[in-house]
Parts: C-alpha cells; structure tokens; sequence
C-alpha cells in the first residue's frame, strides 16, 4: 500500500503541470501569434518481480513477467507550431507569415530573437519595431513623409512619398526557420531563442527556401483550441480526482491493516 501511495502521488504531480499548461494556453487564447504548448508524459521505471521466461516450480517456462510500474513523470512541454487562423486588420504595418518561418528581432543587448507575431509599429524615427520597440532585423526605416507603405508577398518593403507616383524600395523582409522549431526556448512577449536543440536559423527571403509569404494587413491569431482544451482540463481533472481516489484508499487499507491488533 505505500508503494500505491506514491505512485498515485506522481498522477497528481503529472496532471497538475498538465493543468498548468492548459491553463496556460487558455490564457492565451487572444494572444497574437501564440502556440499552444502540449504535456508530454513517461512512465516510470518498474519493480520486477518474476522475470518472464524462468522455470517455475512444476519445471514449465513463465510465459509472462510480473512487474509492478510506479507512476508517471512529465518529461517535456512541448511547443506544437501549427498555423493560426488569419484576420484582417487593414493595418499597414500588421503582418502574417502564411507557412513556415520566424521575424528576427534585435533585441538592446544585441542577440536575434524570434516570433511569429507580426503586430509591428513606427517608432519616433520611422524604425519599424515591435510592440516594446524592439526593432526589426534586418533594420527597416520608413520616411517621415511616407504617404503608403506596401509590403510584397516576398518581403520586399516599399514606400510612397510625395511628389511621386512610382513607389521606393525601402528595405527587404528575412525570415528564419529551424529545423527543430519545437526545441526554441519561449521567453515570452511571443520570442523565442535559439538553442541547442532548435539548430541554429536558416535565414532567406519569404516564399523560398521552404519559407512562408507574407500577408500585408493580417494577424495570426492564437492556434489554441479552446473546445480542445476544455476537454483536455476535463480529462486531466478526472484523472488527478482518480489518482486521489488511490491515495485515499490506499491509506484505507492501510487503516483496516493497522485494526487488525484490536
């Protein structure tokens, strides 16, 4: 009965991160450009008993072994980076990567990050930049007297200005991909850093390469489930009340154990 204890302890362990991490996704459901994150789970080493394939007593082969498993341990969190859904914004300056890839952001003490949120803006010196001002990799400045900004499918950043009817190319889009995008490090505010595990990033321009184009005057929405997450709480719920049902009666048991000298 104290082996079940424990065991059970480990359920209740591995389904509360799982509810961490759905509650998490749930948060998020409304942020740009987020990706749903997924509880992966093991199960533990085993306790051996009888070994299959060893002589019994009556000299026949045990055909099967007898183990005892005790628990589960969550091993990782994964990013799952499928595309979200798109919505109009009529907003120049809002972008969408249809497909695979990252923008690259500087961040002040000089490293690339990551993200698939394209809500982008124009800061006092006409830089574009990111909702905290991190600017755009590579640096892309738009004139002050810029009367309309187009933004090609392939990258490509071009500006109208006065006196003019033939627009100016002002800079050029690069995104990266990974060959292990699940493996980025999340540091929130939707960036993502390399590591080890992602590989370092291929950089090229959008719609070659195994690159996305881009969507001038959309958003990515949030690629979380909300029907599927709220099945998944239920499930995770029922199974932590399950394993809490094995603590309760296997101190039960034990109680009954304990009675036994009365």
């Amino acid at each position: 009965m104290i082996r079940s204890l424990f065991t059970a302890a480990t359920g209740m362990q591995a389904q509360q991160i799982n509810i961490d991490v759905i509650s998490n996704n749930l948060a998020n459901v409304n942020t740009t450009g987020y990706k749903r994150s997924r509880a992966d789970f093991q199960d533990l080493m085993y306790q051996t008993m009888q070994i299959a394939g060893v002589t019994n007593a009556a000299g026949l082969e045990v055909p099967t072994s007898l183990q005892v498993g005790l628990g589960v341990k969550p091993v990782a969190v994964q990013k799952v980076f499928s595309q979200g859904d798109f919505i109009r914004t009529e907003n120049p300056l809002d972008m969408v990567i249809e497909g695979d890839g990252f923008f690259q952001i500087l961040q002040l003490d000089g490293t690339i990050v990551y993200s698939r949120a394209g809500t982008f803006k124009l800061d006092s010196q006409g830089n574009i930049v990111t909702s905290d001002g991190l600017p755009l990799e590579p640096a892309i400045t738009l004139p002050i007297d810029a009367t309309r900004v187009d933004i090609s499918s392939d990258g490509i950043v071009s500006v109208l200005q006065p006196g003019t009817e033939t627009p100016t190319e002002v800079g050029q889009i690069e995104l990266a991909r990974f060959a292990n995008p699940s493996g980025l490090e999340s540091l929130g505010s939707n960036l993502y850093a390399v590591t080890q595990s992602s590989g370092p990033a291929t950089l090229n321009i959008p719609g070659t390469e195994g690159l996305g184009t881009i969507g001038q005057g959309f958003l990515e929405t949030s690629n979380v489930n909300v029907v599927d997450e709220m099945v998944n709480l239920i499930v995770s719920q029922r199974a932590y009340e399950l394993s809490s049902k094995v603590v309760q009666a296997s101190d039960e048991i034990l109680q009954m154990a304990n009675n036994m000298r009365r």
